[in-house]
């Protein structure tokens, strides 16, 4: 449902595993419960390799040529080779820990 998703099909037509997301805002605990149990994404920065990666970023102290003002958790993922449904699942299971969380 995001508003840029039309431009980003249109723009985005071959393949690429690196992508970030933008989360709500939520408490660093929440987020804490989101990535500690991941099974599938290791935490860390990817710079070619075969597996999967998460890490939160924080564009604001570097950000250059407009300032970040997005409220929310920048995640940036790096997806490898592990199967499509795997890592889905993975991903779900860490945003019920931090919905769980939360509650």
């Amino acid at each position: 449902d995001c508003p840029g998703h039309v431009l980003w099909k249109r723009d985005f037509t071959g393949a690429s595993g690196l992508f970030s997301i933008i989360l709500h805002p939520i408490e660093k605990p929440a987020l804490a419960a989101f990535l500690d149990h991941l099974s599938l994404f290791g935490m860390g920065f990817s710079w070619g390799g075969f597996e999967s990666l998460i890490v939160p970023c924080n564009p604001r102290p570097i950000r250059t040529a407009t300032a970040w003002t997005e409220p929310g958790q920048m995640l940036r993922l790096s997806v490898g080779l592990e199967h499509i449904d795997d890592l889905k699942a993975d991903l779900a299971a860490g945003f019920e820990r931090m919905k769980a969380f939360q509650a």
